[in-house]
């Protein structure tokens, strides 16, 4: 692997808990985790999987910091990402069908959906917390936001060349800032007792390999219908988006097949693709 394009020189050893439940988990991550990058503190893990993917890293490529300087959300926001309280995620994905085909453009958005089933049945696997989905890339509990995650792709001639799956967890109580404060939680605030984050990240590594798989093969269906089963939100819920004729606000209505949120207005049902999407009464 070529990685003379990276800077790994503040990678570290992988901590003990974490490594000793990956060696647990090898049968069932496969190549997920087998190349893997720790860092104490780094600016972002997605950038620094993208540039490892760049370099030729191969599918299953994992960065993991215990603190970020710049991690980021969906649409540019800010992820908190504090020393010592989260587990940061990112791995690469190559999602060539049989034959060297290369997986078609909108398929980021689609993963992202798998990666919501895979960290949502991860984090009860482990926890025993019943932490449900809220569309498009969010873990939510009673209203709080436990986890987010951000797919980002890198195209070649009209099709992805490779996705990385960002993925952060607040697994400790930390001091939230106050414009988050009300609305973000964190797994060990809701249960009450700590988490061990080896087990997690090896299950969650687990089903990522699965989803990957899933998608590779284009055999989906399976994870939508999983899906829509961990997001009671998606069905029966007030929202208010921004169209270009302004703020239009429906019912959701469910999942379609290419990810879309389905959404039911006085115009009849609409799909929402992208954009900021209030929920005006998060079912609980």
């Amino acid at each position: 692997m070529k990685t003379s394009a990276v800077d790994l020189s503040q990678a570290g050893p992988l901590p003990e808990d974490l490594a000793a439940a990956l060696r647990e988990a090898q049968p069932e991550r496969g190549a997920f985790g087998s190349a893997i990058y720790y860092f104490p503190t780094a600016g972002s893990t997605n950038d620094i999987a993208a540039r490892l993917a760049e370099a030729g890293a191969p599918e299953g490529t994992t960065v993991i910091a215990d603190a970020q300087t710049g991690g980021r959300g969906r649409l540019g926001r800010t992820w908190f990402s504090p020393p010592g309280t989260g587990l940061y995620v990112s791995v690469v994905a190559r999602l060539d069908a049989a034959g060297g085909r290369a997986a078609p453009v909108p398929l980021p958005a689609r993963l992202t959906l798998l990666a919501g089933v895979a960290l949502a049945e991860a984090v009860r696997e482990v926890t025993g917390l019943e932490a449900e989905i809220k569309w498009p890339n969010d873990l939510v509990f009673h209203g709080r936001k436990l986890a987010g995650i951000l797919t980002e792709g890198a195209a070649r001639r009209d099709a992805i060349e490779h996705v990385i799956i960002g993925i952060g967890i607040n697994v400790g109580a930390a001091a939230f800032p106050p414009d988050i404060a009300h609305r973000a939680g964190s797994l060990e605030g809701e249960l009450g007792r700590p988490v061990d984050r080896g087990p997690l990240l090896a299950r969650l590594l687990a089903h990522v390999a699965r989803a990957c798989q899933a998608a590779r093969h284009d055999d989906m269906s399976g994870w939508f219908d999983r899906w829509r089963g961990l997001s009671p939100s998606s069905h029966g819920s007030p929202v208010e988006w921004r169209a270009p004729d302004g703020i239009r606000r429906g019912t959701t209505a469910g999942l379609d097949d290419d990810g879309a949120l389905l959404v039911d207005t006085d115009r009849g049902r609409e799909r929402v693709l992208a954009g900021e999407v209030l929920w005006v009464q998060a079912r609980r």
